[in-house]
């Protein structure tokens, strides 16, 4: 059985809607890649990825991600930014 396309609502979300990322950094300033649900997330403004980071900042940590640096598309809009107290 053949089933529909996902109707739009639930495709996920194009870069260009949700513009907003971090670089996700080791000490060495080299990208650290992570598992899960905190890999490959995008936000819509500016706020929400700040929120986000703020929220789970030590799961990244534990991931081994020392610093995070925010993006606007290809543009750094700042960091990288320390999470270690």
């Amino acid at each position: 059985m053949n089933l529909p396309d996902q109707p739009p609502t639930f495709r996920p979300p194009s870069p260009a809607e949700r513009p907003w990322w971090w670089r996700l950094e080791n000490a060495a300033g080299a990208e650290v890649a992570v598992a899960g649900d905190l890999a490959g997330q995008r936000f819509a403004s500016q706020a929400d990825a700040e929120s986000w980071v703020g929220e789970i900042w030590s799961e990244l940590a534990d991931q081994g991600v020392d610093a995070v640096t925010l993006f606007e598309h290809d543009r750094q809009v700042y960091g990288p930014m320390s999470l270690r107290a």
